[in-house]
């Protein structure tokens, strides 16, 4: 069975300004792959095959990226560099874009998607977590073939301040966690437990009905999916499964600036190079500091 996914790109993304004045933090790179590559990546892995990008206004390169540049591929072509045609080439996926025409909250962009779910469930990705060592899209789908509930990512934070996340209710049931509620963003000291959720997530159909429904009901503010989350929780509908590897975090400047460097860093054809002009600057700065 092949899958479809959601990624949802529409925000600001003011915590890296000035640079995403004019262009998309999705396109931000990490060495030399913009990345949203990333995460195409790791959906094409897991099986999709149909992607639906939700976008703003201030995102034509985002949406130019999905698509050929026929003018590039030809000079490449012409220069007989095979090598770079292959890198220049969109992934093989079926992109379908809409806009979210404010900035409503991730529920709001999420009704976007129900046409394009239509009975088939679909993965959803927050293109600002990047998972390395794992492929959490392809563990959302595994659990998901398993159980045919919803699926939420988990990690367990012990020992972390977990406010800053969506934070699970959750019991161990045999490979997976039951889920019986989430709390977003909870007071120190409140929180049900230490596991949290973030970044992906596999919708069954019968989650945009109850999203649809709450969202008539919604008064004022963004708009989350949390509530259409806990409503199927409480009917037993929801499940999570532990992903393992390290995220990344290229949301924030630090995030990113340590996104950017570890993805260096891994790079073989880099990192003799780059360990080696980072140990001359650091002894360099403690010189400086002597001084």
């Amino acid at each position: 069975m092949t899958f479809k996914a959601v990624i949802i790109a529409a925000g600001y993304g003011t915590r890296l300004l000035p640079a995403t004045r004019v262009l998309p933090k999705e396109l931000l790179p990490l060495v030399d792959r913009p990345a949203i590559d990333f995460v195409v990546e790791e959906l094409v892995e897991a099986g999709v095959t149909d992607l639906l990008l939700i976008t703003s206004r201030r995102k034509r390169a985002l949406e130019d990226w999905f698509d050929h540049d026929p003018e590039l591929e030809a000079a490449l072509e012409q220069g007989d560099r095979h090598d770079l045609l292959e890198r220049a080439q969109p992934r093989g996926l079926r992109v379908h874009i809409v806009r979210q025409a404010r900035m409503g909250g991730t529920g709001d962009a999420l009704l976007l998607a129900s046409a394009f779910a239509g009975e088939d469930p679909v993965l959803v990705a927050y293109p600002d977590d990047l998972f390395v060592g794992s492929n959490p899209s392809l563990a959302l789908v595994e659990t998901w073939r398993k159980t045919g509930c919803t699926v939420l990512t988990a990690a367990d934070l012990s020992g972390q301040d977990v406010s800053r996340y969506g934070v699970l209710d959750a019991t161990r049931e045999g490979e997976h966690l039951r889920v019986r509620g989430i709390v977003e963003k909870p007071a120190p000291g409140t929180e049900p437990s230490s596991l949290v959720t973030y970044g992906r997530y596999l919708y069954t159909p019968d989650f945009f009905p109850v999203l649809e429904r709450l969202y008539q009901e919604h008064r004022g503010g963004e708009y989350y999916p949390m509530p259409a989350i806990e409503e199927l929780a409480s009917a037993g509908r929801v499940v999570a499964t532990t992903v393992g590897g390290v995220r990344r975090d290229t949301g924030s400047t630090l995030g990113y600036v340590r996104a950017f460097l570890e993805e260096a860093l891994a790079r073989p054809d880099l990192r003799p190079a780059l360990l080696q002009w980072m140990a001359d600057a650091s002894s360099k700065s403690v010189q400086s500091k002597m001084e």
